[in-house]
């Protein structure tokens, strides 16, 4: 995904802190493209400031038009986003599936708009026709109706997302690398003769189930084995300390 092509595009936008909490929404993103149907002197600088905070330079750089088909004329696709299905807004995508689309756009030069409507009213079945494809983003049906800057916010995480493919958050491992983690728990109770001559495969069996429960990440795994191995060391280190070995090479030292 290319971010440099994507384009915000505010549809008859009423509030002008709205606006200014929409471009730090971009900015949260790394989108910078800002889009208005209207006119800049119809919004308060102050106002919109306030909220924008750090990201005004998007309002300062914003371009403004008389209509949506105006604001889109250089984009492969326009995306209006609505909740409302209807006989002329034909299949609604989820925000991923547009993503995928508008990433291959992007990514071959092309741009791609995200189109939000009127605070209060969203955008009209004509607006919408000004558009070539509809955007959804699931929401309560008890409370649909988003917030401009939130639902701006929604469609801009996920645009941003897709550029980082290669970020990974909690990932649990699978049962293969927990057997490993068990493994070297039960050798480093080995090494300070926890296990007599039997025990250690019962043992095994037990953290298996334990650990398994517990959902562990990679990094949690890799940390308990330090712990435990650690815990051997110190064990075997204090132990030679107390008893230490025959000194063959001088045996009544080792004795005195």
């Amino acid at each position: 995904m290319n971010l440099e092509n994507i384009v915000i595009v505010l549809c008859r936008p009423e509030e002008s802190r709205n606006v200014g909490a929409v471009c730090r929404a971009m900015a949260n993103c790394s989108l910078s493209n800002l889009r208005i149907v209207g006119k800049r002197e119809d919004f308060d600088d102050t106002r919109v400031r306030i909220l924008a905070i750090h990201s005004a330079p998007i309002w300062e750089k914003a371009l403004f038009f008389d209509s949506i088909r105006d604001a889109t004329s250089d984009c492969t696709i326009a995306a209006g986003t609505t909740r409302r299905r209807g006989k002329k807004r034909g299949k609604l995508l989820l925000p991923e599936e547009f993503t995928d689309e508008a990433s291959l756009i992007t990514e071959s030069g092309g741009k791609a708009a995200i189109v939000f409507g009127n605070e209060r009213t969203g955008l009209t079945d004509e607006e919408l026709e000004q558009c070539n494809l509809a955007v959804t983003i699931p929401t309560s049906e008890s409370f649909a109706s988003m917030n401009l800057s939130h639902a701006v916010q929604v469609m801009g995480y996920h645009v941003f997302r897709s550029t980082k493919k290669d970020m990974t958050g909690y990932t649990p491992i699978s049962l293969s690398r927990l057997g490993e983690t068990v493994k070297s728990l039960a050798d480093s109770l080995q090494k300070i003769g926890f296990f007599s001559v039997t025990g250690r495969s019962d043992m095994e069996i037990f953290w298996q189930n334990i650990l398994s429960r517990a959902v562990l990440s990679e990094k949690e795994a890799q940390y308990i084995e330090k712990i435990f191995d650690k815990a051997a060391g110190l064990a075997c280190s204090n132990r030679e300390k107390t008893h230490p070995a025959p000194n063959l090479d001088n045996p009544k030292k080792s004795i005195g």
